[in-house]
């Protein structure tokens, strides 16, 4: 198959009050961590980052992990999304407003340990959480 549409992102942890706790964003009824489209010219990597800085505004990622990534199976209209994996070092997040939309693009943010986002997101995105978990606990 195909695929028509790439989106990369990043799942988004830090260490806190002693467990991994993971950066979810909500969208109506949809959780999901940082992604958007890439963009003709840039790589995965750099769109990554850009969705970020433009969903959260942080900035403050120190990939542990190098350059690893995980895709989902695709989905929708035959789109895949590519997460990298990041830590965060404590920078407070916003979801500022998109100047496309007129108001931000997520309804509300949580960072949450593995068993609370395994509840929240949709089963596609679980075998994401599964490998950012596989990594960070065998790291």
């Amino acid at each position: 198959m195909k695929i028509k549409s790439l989106s990369a992102g990043v799942v988004i942890v830090q260490y806190a009050e002693k467990e991994w706790r993971y950066l979810l964003l909500r969208c109506y009824r949809s959780w999901d961590f940082p992604k958007g489209a890439v963009e003709p010219g840039e790589s995965p990597f750099q769109a990554a980052l850009r969705e970020v800085r433009e969903e959260t505004t942080l900035t403050d990622l120190e990939f542990k992990w190098g350059a690893l990534f995980c895709e989902t199976q695709p989905y929708g209209q035959k789109k895949v999304a590519r997460y990298y994996l990041a830590v965060s070092h404590g920078n407070p997040v916003s979801l500022p407003i998109n100047p496309e939309l007129g108001k931000p693009e997520h309804h509300e943010f949580r960072w949450v340990n593995y068993r609370q986002a395994l509840t929240l997101l949709p089963p596609r995105l679980l075998p994401i959480i599964e490998w950012a978990n596989h990594l960070i606990q065998t790291d």
